[in-house]
């Protein structure tokens, strides 16, 4: 992961090794790495769908000499329990973000959040202004390009189930050549789990890759994301990947105008996954951010 890291021009002292930590909170207990400093200021980032907490790790290397790192495992996914009743709503990840802060009494903390974590994120930093600095939301909107919506419903709807670990890696590599096989092999390992059979599988919850939709039907999804989006008052960058599609630009540059405080960043070089596509962009993007907060 490090010579990986340093190949794509991220920064990071080497002797910095993230904690493996649990907490329990809202009824589930989540896995998290803890990186840095406590004594720094607080950073809590959520990764997106079908990912885990290990999706941030370069981001993380990079920003844990000035920060307390926290990278979540979001319900269902990662070493975090999946949801005993199916709830993958925004709603239901504000109440595990909620409840995981006061758990480990994080407060006043910058909030980044990528595509479905991106969602979560705008969602909690609307209800709980009090809690967070500054919110970074990564190509996450209230509304979706179809075409990137229906390639990730393809991605995640093949076989779960294969006979190792490189057939994954040759899967991801198709579907986003931005990068190295290397960088996918090193981040997909903490995403799956070898079954009794010998086989390998994703390791989030199975439910969030099936082929029946009708468990996330929310025809008001749309309404109530922008009513979220609205509703931010606390410093608010909005990231969108130059190449990304699943947000379109006139989306992102509505988010930027509709929320009061809040800056707009377009990282180049980069897809929907703007943080494992260009590591070094997107965190020089994130340090103007918080370097303006002052």
């Amino acid at each position: 992961m490090y010579d990986a890291a340093r190949a794509m021009g991220v920064l990071f002292k080497e002797e910095v090794v993230p904690q493996d930590r649990y907490a329990s909170a809202n009824g589930l207990r989540f896995h998290y790495l803890d990186w840095g400093d406590p004594a720094n200021p607080p950073m809590l980032l959520l990764h997106g769908f079908a990912q885990t907490c290990h999706s941030w790790d370069f981001i993380a290397l990079t920003f844990s000499d000035r920060f307390h790192v926290i990278s979540l495992d979001q319900r269902g996914h990662g070493d975090t329990d999946w949801a005993p009743d199916g709830d993958y709503s925004p709603e239901a990840h504000r109440e595990d973000t909620y409840a995981f802060a006061q758990a480990i009494d994080l407060n006043n903390f910058v909030l980044i959040g990528l595509s479905m974590g991106g969602r979560n994120a705008l969602t909690y930093a609307a209800h709980h202004p009090e809690r967070v600095r500054a919110v970074a939301i990564v190509d996450a909107a209230p509304e979706n390009l179809r075409a990137g919506g229906e390639n990730i419903r393809r991605f995640v709807e093949q076989d779960d189930e294969l006979d190792s670990v490189e057939e994954f890696v040759e899967r991801v590599l198709k579907y986003n050549p931005r990068r190295s096989a290397q960088q996918i092999r090193g981040s997909i390992m903490h995403n799956l789990k070898q079954l009794p059979n010998g086989k390998w599988t994703w390791k989030y919850d199975r439910l969030l890759r099936s082929s029946n939709r009708r468990w996330q039907s929310d025809p008001d999804l749309t309404e109530r994301l922008w009513g979220y989006v609205e509703s931010l008052k606390t410093p608010t960058l909005v990231v969108r990947g130059a190449k990304s599609d699943i947000v379109a630009s006139q989306i992102a540059d509505d988010m930027h105008r509709r929320i009061p405080n809040s800056a707009l960043a377009t990282v180049e070089g980069a897809g929907h996954l703007v943080p494992g596509d260009n590591p070094a962009g997107f965190a020089s993007a994130i340090s103007e951010f918080v370097a303006s907060l002052g």
